[in-house]
């Protein structure tokens, strides 16, 4: 007898979504961690006075009745909800060139950067115009109501035919790349370098990488919900879905480390513990990684060679430096929450330490730090290749550190002076708090150069979610995984008394 329906491994936000889900359908779930807190890279963790995001910190439609936010869908059908803080401007760029304030608000965005070029402002519209019908299609359809087997077409042709109808004339669009509406469209260098770098800023990936649906949701989601931070940081967010999944009988065992996935006579039947325990299950569910999944928690003969061989050549995006820093904060009584850097114009945006992020949300939440105190979280992409444990380590990560102190300057020019805590994090730092192939933010799957895949495997009854699924990288999008991959393992009515149960579905 199986001591369980479902395992999930991993806590993540894709498998904690997956799990409360199936907890809610009525099914037995247990969520294996190996880390002692839940939320895999969206965790939050404190030193001393300060608490910190480790890695999601930008956020949108979390709280608006009428948001697309797969991540809000799931939390409304597990009954909880967040506090959040709403500000606009989302942020600020701070270019080779200047600095100027990005907007939720399309019009007062395109304002800004009317003063930078205002033919380009023209073309930014047009741009824009082009990509927000696709979300208007989109909106009809909403994320909880999709699943991955045949049984979805007939979902959308009995529920969904009027926006199915209103997506043919965004066909030519949907596996299109941004960078091929671009082209149409915009013609201004300044602002195609603009573009260039949201979609990085989205998916890792320029616009020519990047999918057209992805940039689409986020221009619609931003101008119509606004952005905003959970009171409590990417941890309120963790609780939320941990409290789901407890409220409908589901179980969380943190410092419980998978050691591998039970395969038998081509069918996953449970998992094995690091402590040697086996919990059995008809269903697992991995939220790690396709290649930690296929390499660390797999057995090379479970699984065809071919498939085996092709899923772990999947191009990853890099690794990140991370500085995290508690700072005091007098005198900085007009500071804003988020920045972005680009060192040098020359430079690709994608180079290492050349487009730096910066993330304050002690802005926002005054709790994550103590009284005139503020937590700061800067990263910058990193590739693991060429990081050891060594002698130089220690020099290496002072080194590495400096593009990011550089970027800290653009905002905060005396933050040097201000430092009360300092943890500089390398892609081995990544790698191995969040048991991550590589540190990796996630697989570089190119716009036309394939699609990530989606839930299924090869192994009867093993299932992934999370960034290397089906729809990809972002908060957004690996909730979507566990959507689609807890539908999935239903009929199609349970998840349709679901919806009606919502009154905005």
């Amino acid at each position: 007898m199986p001591d369980c329906d479902v395992i999930v491994i991993g806590s993540g936000i894709g498998g904690l979504c997956a799990a409360g889900l199936l907890a809610r359908y009525g099914k037995g779930v247990i969520v294996c961690e190996s880390h002692t807190i839940p939320g895999g890279a969206a965790h939050s963790f404190r030193r001393g006075k300060f608490e910190f995001d480790s890695g999601p910190s930008f956020y949108c439609g979390l709280t608006d009745a009428q948001s697309l936010n797969p991540l809000k869908q799931v939390l409304d059908v597990l009954g909880e909800s967040l506090s959040s803080v709403s500000y606009d401007p989302l942020g600020h760029y701070h270019l080779p060139e200047g600095t100027f304030a990005v907007y939720s608000n399309t019009e007062r965005y395109r304002h800004e950067v009317e003063k930078i070029t205002l033919q380009g402002a023209k073309e930014l519209k047009r741009f824009e115009e082009r990509l927000l019908p696709l979300y208007e299609a989109m909106k009809g359809i909403p994320t909880l109501a999709l699943r991955t087997d045949w049984q979805m077409i007939l979902v959308l042709l009995r529920n969904y035919l009027p926006s199915l109808a209103k997506m043919l004339p965004n066909l030519p669009i949907v596996q299109a790349s941004v960078g091929n509406v671009m082209d149409a469209t915009v013609k201004d260098a300044w602002v195609r370098r603009l573009i260039d770098l949201e979609c990085f800023l989205l998916s890792g990936l320029k616009a020519h990488g990047t999918i057209a649906p992805e940039v689409a949701f986020m221009l619609g989601e931003r101008s119509r919900c606004g952005v905003e931070y959970p009171v409590g940081g990417s941890a309120a967010i963790v609780k939320a879905l941990v409290r789901g999944l407890e409220k409908f009988n589901g179980k969380l065992r943190l410092g419980c480390h998978v050691e591998q996935i039970l395969v038998e006579s081509g069918k996953a039947v449970g998992v094995r513990l690091q402590n040697g325990e086996i919990i059995k299950a008809s269903v697992v569910i991995s939220n790690a990684t396709i290649w930690d999944t296929y390499t660390k928690l797999l057995r090379p003969e479970d699984l065809p060679a071919s498939y085996r061989k092709v899923s772990l050549d999947t191009p990853a995006v890099d690794s990140f430096m991370h500085l995290h820093l508690g700072i005091r904060g007098e005198g900085l009584e007009n500071l804003t929450g988020h920045h972005v850097v680009v060192h040098d114009a020359q430079q690709d945006i994608t180079s290492p330490g050349n487009t730096c992020m910066i993330s304050i949300p002690s802005v926002w939440d005054a709790t994550l730090a103590a009284e005139k105190h503020h937590v700061v979280h800067a990263y910058t992409l990193e590739p693991l290749a060429g990081w050891e444990k060594n002698a130089g380590y220690e020099h290496k990560k002072q080194e590495k550190a400096k593009s990011l102190y550089c970027a800290l300057e653009r905002v905060i020019p005396d933050i040097r002076d201000r430092i009360e805590l300092e943890l500089i994090g390398t892609p081995l730092t990544h790698a191995h708090y969040l048991r991550r192939y590589q540190g990796t933010y996630g697989p570089a799957i190119a716009a036309g150069k394939g699609m990530f895949p989606n839930t299924h495997t090869p192994i009867a009854g093993l299932y992934r979610v999370g960034d290397s699924t089906m729809p990809g990288i972002g908060v957004p999008a690996v909730a979507a995984s566990g959507i689609l991959c807890a539908n999935t393992l239903v009929k199609p009515e349970q998840t349709a008394e679901l919806l009606n149960n919502l009154s905005h579905f």
